[in-house]
C-alpha cells in the first residue's frame, strides 16, 4: 500500500484484539479500537500505560503478540514501516541539523521521486506559516519552530494517517498552547486522520475530537472530551482527567431516576443515569468547579446537595480562580474552585462554611473509585517519560 493513495483524505485505524507482551510484563493487555478517518484522536495515559507501545504496533516499529492492524480497511499488520501510509512527529523533532528546512521537508518526497517536490513542500511550509524561513537551518529557529518544520515534513507526504508521539512535550508552557491551537487547525484544513499520544490531560482535551483514557494496558474510557470530564465511569479517569472530590457513601433508595446516597456528612442524591451502580456501596463525585461556598446554611430544595458546616484549612490564588480546601468532619478534605470575581479572597482559613452543588452534576461510580483514584493522582506525574 502507498501512502499516495490517501492523497486527498485521511483513513480509519482499526486495532483488533491487540495484545503485546514483553519478557516480563504486558505492555497491552487486550485492545479493540476504530479511529474514524479525519479524525483527531487523543490515546492519554500516564508513563508506562501502554500508549507509546500502542503508537510504535501502528507505525511498524513493534510486532503485536496477538491481533491485528488496519489502515483504510487493509490489513498492514506485518507490513514494513516504511510501506505502511504512515508519518510521526516526535518529541524530539527528528530534523537533519546539515539540512535547510527546505530540504528537511523536500527529503521524503525526493526519496520516492515524487514530481515536483519544490513546489509540494512550499506549499507545506506555507500551511505551518513558516515558508519564509525555508533557506535557514534547524538551529537557527526557535523549538516551535522545529516542531512546525517536523509536522510540515510529516504533512508533505500525505500519509493517511499522522502519529504524534508527545510532539509539544519540549516546549514551554505559552508555546505549547499556542501550538495546541495550531495543530487543531491545521488539522483540520488537511483532514488527515491523527493519532496524538500525551501524557498531558489539557493538551488532549484542547485538541482531540475523542480521547481515549488508558490505564494498564487497556483503554478505562473513550468519548468526547466533555464526556469524559463531566462523566467519567472509573476513579482512574475521574482523578487522571482534572481533580474530582470523591466520598464513600451507601445508596439509600433509588427511585423516579434519583439515586439518593448517605455519606458521613450528610445525605446527596444524583440522576441514576449518572452513576455506575444503585445500590450498596457508592463513590459520590463532584468536580471542584462545581461547587459553591457559602457562609450560611442554605435551604434544602431538593434542587442542591448540600455539605457541611466544615473549616476552610487552606487558601490558594491562582489568577482566574481560588482553590480553596475545607475539612468535614467525618468526609475529610473537600476542593474548590471559586472565579475570582471580586479582589481578595472570600474566605479566609478557619472559616466556617457549607459546601452546595447541583444534584445533576453529581456522578456516581463503584466502590473501587476511591483506590483508583489515588493511583491516578501518583500516575499523572508530568515529568514522567511517556511509555
Amino acid at each position: 500500500m502507498a501512502a499516495g493513495e490517501f492523497a486527498e483524505s485521511g483513513a480509519d485505524l482499526q486495532l483488533e484484539g491487540i495484545r503485546k507482551t514483553f519478557p516480563g510484563f504486558t505492555a497491552i493487555e487486550e485492545l479493540d479500537l476504530l479511529i474514524p478517518a479525519g479524525s483527531f484522536f487523543a490515546l492519554l495515559g500516564p508513563s508506562g500505560c501502554g500508549k507509546t507501545t500502542t503508537l510504535r504496533l501502528v507505525a511498524g516499529l513493534e510486532d503485536p503478540t496477538a491481533g491485528r492492524i488496519l489502515i483504510g480497511g487493509q490489513d498492514v499488520t506485518s507490513v514494513k514501516p516504511h510501506k505502511r501510509p504512515v508519518n510521526t512527529v516526535f518529541q524530539s523533532y527528528a530534523l537533519f541539523p546539515h539540512m535547510s528546512v527546505i530540504e528537511n521537508v523536500e527529503f521524503g518526497l525526493k526519496r520516492r521521486r515524487v514530481a515536483d517536490a519544490a513546489t509540494k513542500a512550499h506549499e507545506a511550509l506555507r500551511l505551518v506559516e513558516l515558508d519564509h524561513v525555508a533557506a535557514r537551518r534547524p538551529s537557527q529557529l526557535s523549538g516551535g519552530q522545529q516542531q512546525r518544520v517536523a509536522l510540515a515534513r510529516a504533512i508533505v507526504n500525505r500519509p493517511a494517517l499522522l502519529l504524534l508521539d508527545e510532539p509539544l512535550g519540549a516546549l514551554d508552557l505559552k508555546l505549547r498552547r499556542q501550538m495546541q491551537l495550531e495543530l487543531k487547525s491545521i488539522q483540520a484544513e488537511v483532514g488527515l486522520t491523527f493519532l496524538h499520544v500525551t501524557h498531558d490531560q489539557e493538551e488532549a482535551m484542547t485538541m482531540a475530537d475523542t480521547v481515549a483514557v488508558m490505564n494498564h494496558g487497556r483503554i478505562e474510557q473513550l468519548g468526547s472530551p466533555q464526556e469524559l470530564y463531566e462523566l467519567p465511569k472509573t476513579g482512574f479517569v475521574a482523578s487522571f482527567l482534572g481533580q474530582s472530590n470523591l466520598f464513600p457513601a451507601t445508596v439509600e433508595s433509588a427511585a423516579g431516576g434519583m439515586i439518593t446516597a448517605r455519606t458521613a456528612g450528610g445525605v446527596v442524591a444524583m440522576p441514576q443515569e449518572r452513576a455506575v451502580v444503585s445500590t450498596g456501596a457508592i463513590t459520590v463525585g463532584i468536580r471542584p468547579e462545581k461547587l459553591r461556598l457559602l457562609s450560611e446554611e442554605p435551604p434544602r430544595d431538593g434542587l442542591e446537595n448540600v455539605l457541611g458546616p466544615g473549616r476552610i484549612v487552606d487558601v490558594s490564588f491562582a489568577g482566574a480562580s481560588t482553590q480553596y480546601i475545607l475539612e468535614i468532619p467525618g468526609l475529610g478534605e473537600v476542593t474548590v474552585f471559586e472565579q475570582n470575581m471580586v479582589f481578595g479572597s472570600v474566605f479566609t482559613p478557619g472559616s466556617e462554611v457549607w459546601v452546595a452543588w447541583r444534584r445533576e452534576h453529581t456522578f456516581g461510580l463503584d466502590a473501587a473509585a476511591r483506590v483508583e483514584a489515588a493511583e491516578a493522582v501518583a500516575a499523572a506525574d508530568p515529568d514522567g517519560e511517556a511509555a
